[in-house]
Order: C-alpha cells, then structure tokens, then sequence
C-alpha cells in the first residue's frame, strides 16, 4: 500500500477550489483505485493524504486530464508552494474502541 502526501501553503481558495477539491477526490476514488482520501486546510496550511494500492494507480491519477487541470489551477491560483511525497506504507496499525 501507498500514500500521497500533499502539503501546500494556500495563496486563495474560492469557490472553484471548493468544486474542484470534491470533485478531484470523487475522481480519485471512482476511476483510480483510491482507497482513501482525506484533506485539511487550517490557517494558511493544507495537508491532503489519499491511499492507493499500486504505483501505477498513482502514476494514471497523476496524469488524468481533469487532475492536470487542477494542478495547473493549483499552481497558477490556489498555491504558493506545494510538496508531494509518494510514501510506502509499511505498518498500519489501528485502535479502535
């Protein structure tokens, strides 16, 4: 199992944003094989991490033309600077009560 980790400090967020936000992990969800897509946003910092089981799912989401749409939104609109990490996950506990 894999993991995407977004970080970014915002620039501006409007309502495209919020459309586009939903809709992307929608897509991630439904097209690529995401298993799990969670975002925070808090002051002028978001954290975004979404889970997939292969490497070449990530590398389709990647390049998917609505995705580079939003990324490029995302460079041009919505962020000052961004960080992506593609992380191997290699224990996954869990607590549950």
């Amino acid at each position: 199992m894999y993991a995407v980790i977004f970080k970014a400090e915002i620039n501006e967020l409007d309502q495209s944003y919020s459309e586009t936000a939903s809709r992307m992990q929608e897509l991630a969800i439904s097209q690529y094989s995401c298993t799990e897509f969670t975002s925070v946003t808090e002051g002028g910092q978001e954290i975004s991490i979404s889970y997939w089981n292969s490497l070449e799912d990530i590398k389709a989401w990647k390049q998917d033309p609505e995705h580079l749409s939003a990324q490029q939104a995302g460079r041009d609109i919505w962020y000052k600077s961004y960080r992506v990490q593609v992380v191997e996950i290699l224990h996954d506990y869990t607590n549950k009560r």
